[in-house]
């Protein structure tokens, strides 16, 4: 079995109260190594069986080895009982008698390697012949008469192997004469040591050669992880191309797959990063090229001496509105990225719909009068105090959402002309099971073949000449996918078609609608962070 040092190093330090090394957790997760455990779980059964086979070839020795012993046992106690016999006593009872020739008493004693003992017993438990200190069986061992019994027992302190009978002898009609032989172990514990000799010191050398065998049958089969890992480790940075699955064990074909999908899902990513990129790069350009071209234009004006205050002006102006369109842009990035962090939308509370609605709609209406477009808000009012009514509420990011909301409500004043009208509804699920957050406009509408473009970054609607970044609706889908929502788009359908104030006609208009989950409000939830 193996033994982890280093655990055992920090388990010790704890022990005694000693503080890990800085860098060291006290408990860090430790790295599991899948050669080790397969190698533990084959060796552990192994080592573990060794033992018992030691104790199970140790009684079978014992059986081996008593049974010639008792055999031979048993026809020394036979050989005792050949020399009972009765006597009739005057008034007819019948007494027991017992005499060994001196002949068979040697041959009882031949054995120069164990002690042998002896004992007759009358049927009336009296002592007839042999040794007097020899223990007498128990009741319930005594068998039938004629039938040899062996068991376990001790003499002199001495462990031995004892042989009973009881004997049938001609004119006993009541009870029978106990014949006891004993003898010590010492034969007997030759033959199982020797038995055991002959079968545990092969294992001693067959026990390392399995397990080397087992060890080089491991490395061998886990050598094609190797190479799968020495494959991906020669590859290029920018070589994200499938594994070839033949190539690897069918085990491990799920495992590769699994790569291959990671693989597959990156390369995507990336992709789309580096089309991300340098669409951002391409849309940077024009900004920054108006910032420099404006910039030299007043310097070559004021270096000539021309310094008209209404040229220099304009100038001034342009460069303006060009580092206002790059910090939107830059803005729009950095609120694009923060949208694609998919850890931001985890274990928020809940947040009330209305409240980061109606804050929107307030923060946006300076620029709604500024282009004479009529901005409202439809659904219900947020609530101030206590706890807000439940089915209002999704649970995310507030940041992130009021971004959403302050997207669609920016993108519908951008094409909204002037004397329009934008409206954001709130819409409670009767059900509880989503809420509604819409956007309309009453301005030209977006064609059916363009809805699912719009969503794309830096797609603009074509004929239209509205000065945007074109990531508003992408930064809006994006939220909605890392909350759970769905955007739909479709024409607003309004019932007024008539001519806006300034004669453009009106169009269409565009409603977008966000359906998020709702959720149950938390007790007394504290207002959204402002962002």
């Amino acid at each position: 079995m193996r033994l982890d040092i280093f655990r055992w190093r920090r388990l010790t330090r704890r022990a005694e109260g000693v503080a890990p090394p800085a860098g060291e957790a006290a408990f860090p997760r430790e790295q599991r190594s899948l050669f080790g455990e397969i190698l533990d779980w084959m060796l552990a059964p192994l080592l573990l069986l060794w033992p018992m086979s030691v104790v199970l070839t140790w009684l079978v020795a014992q059986g081996i080895a008593n049974k010639p012993f008792d055999r031979e046992l048993g026809d020394k106690a036979r050989l005792v009982a050949q020399h009972l016999s009765v006597q009739a006593q005057p008034g007819g009872t019948p007494h027991t008698l017992f005499s060994l020739p001196a002949e068979a008493a040697e041959l009882l004693h031949a054995d120069e390697s164990d002690t042998l003992y002896y004992q007759v017993i009358s049927p009336g438990g009296e002592f007839i012949g042999g040794d007097r200190l020899m223990p007498a069986p128990a009741d319930e061992e005594v068998a039938a008469i004629g039938s040899m019994v062996f068991r376990d027992d001790e003499m002199n302190g001495e462990p031995v192997r004892v042989a009973y009978v009881r004997v049938r002898l001609p004119g006993q009609a009541d009870g029978a004469p106990l014949v006891q032989v004993a003898e010590t172990l010492g034969k007997r514990s030759r033959l199982a040591t020797e038995i055991i000799k002959g079968v545990m010191l092969p294992q001693f050398v067959i026990l390392p050669v399995a397990v080397l065998l087992v060890w080089l049958a491991l490395a061998r089969g886990i050598a094609p992880l190797n190479e799968l890992q020495q494959r991906i480790r020669r590859r290029e940075s920018h070589d994200l191309s499938p594994i070839d699955e033949r190539e690897a064990p069918e085990e491990v074909s799920p495992l590769v797959r699994a790569i291959n999908d990671l693989l597959a899902r990156l390369d995507r990513s990336i992709s789309t990063q580096k089309h991300f990129l340098a669409d951002a790069a391409h849309q940077l350009k024009t900004p920054l090229a108006g910032l420099r071209t404006q910039a030299e234009l007043a310097q070559r004006e004021i270096d000539a001496g021309q310094s008209d205050p209404q040229t220099l002006k304009k100038s001034l102006q342009q460069i303006a509105r060009s580092s206002q369109r790059a910090a939107h842009m830059v803005n729009q990035l950095l609120a694009m990225a923060r949208a694609e962090n998919a850890a931001q939308s985890l274990t928020h509370p809940a947040i009330d719909m209305t409240r980061l609605a109606t804050e929107a709609v307030r923060d946006l209406v300076p620029r709604a009068l500024e282009k004479r477009i009529d901005l409202g808000y439809e659904g219900p009012e947020a609530v101030r105090t206590g706890r807000p009514a439940p089915g209002l509420h999704v649970r995310g990011q507030p940041v992130l959402l009021r971004e959403l909301i302050r997207n669609l409500v920016d993108n519908a004043l951008n094409y909204t002309p002037s004397g329009g009208t934008v409206t954001v509804r709130v819409v409670d699920d009767p059900f509880g099971q989503v809420v509604v957050l819409q956007v309309e406009d009453s301005g030209p509408g977006i064609p059916a073949a363009e809805r699912e473009k719009v969503f794309q970054p830096f797609y603009r609607a074509l004929g239209t000449n509205v000065d945007g970044s074109g990531l508003g609706l992408a930064i809006v889908a994006e939220i909605a996918s890392q909350h759970g929502a769905e955007v739909s788009l479709e024409d607003a359908n309004l019932r007024s078609r008539n001519a806006l104030p300034d004669g453009a006609p009106a169009g269409p208009g565009a409603r977008f609608t966000v359906r998020f989950p709702a959720v149950p409000a938390d007790p007394g939830p504290d207002d959204p962070p402002k962002g």
